[in-house]
């Protein structure tokens, strides 16, 4: 989905008018058109503002342009599962498991492991020894194990 028709949705979603968008945006109705009408795209502040105020992420507001993964346990990251900030502002590096109110619920990959393996055998997603191999093998692959 292209940004024109993000913002689109996301206005119609709210019921609110171009003018009551642009209101809450702090800028014109005629941004908020042009923006619909794809002839310009919000600058980063204004995405950042309307990712605030209408709990959608940057990422999905520019129309998902990157698969985002969490960079400690490697789930898909979309906007029901991504992170937050203290102040409420998406976190697009972590899922809402592995980083909770500002801080990384895990502190080492044998950690991560230790809590995954039983849960994904319990989803039937393998054996533990073969899961455990392939978490093994696929988290250092991860920015946040990656350096440690």
């Amino acid at each position: 989905m292209e940004t024109k028709d993000v913002i689109l949705e996301i206005r119609r979603k709210n019921n609110l008018s171009q003018d009551e968008m642009a209101e809450q945006l702090f800028v014109t109705r005629q941004a908020v058109s042009r923006w619909e009408n794809g002839e310009t795209v919000p600058n980063i502040e204004s995405l950042k503002l309307i990712s605030k105020t209408y709990n959608v992420s940057v990422n999905t507001l520019l129309g998902s342009p990157m698969q985002l993964i969490c960079q400690c346990c490697g789930m898909p990251l979309n906007d029901d599962t991504i992170s937050r900030e203290p102040d409420g502002e998406f976190n697009e590096e972590y899922c809402k498991w592995c980083y909770d109110n500002g801080e990384l619920v895990y502190h080492s990959m044998g950690e991560l492991i230790d809590f995954l393996v039983p849960h994904m055998s319990a989803m039937n997603m393998g054996k533990p020894d073969e899961i455990k191999a392939m978490l093994e093998e696929q988290l250092p692959k991860l920015n946040l194990w990656k350096n440690k």
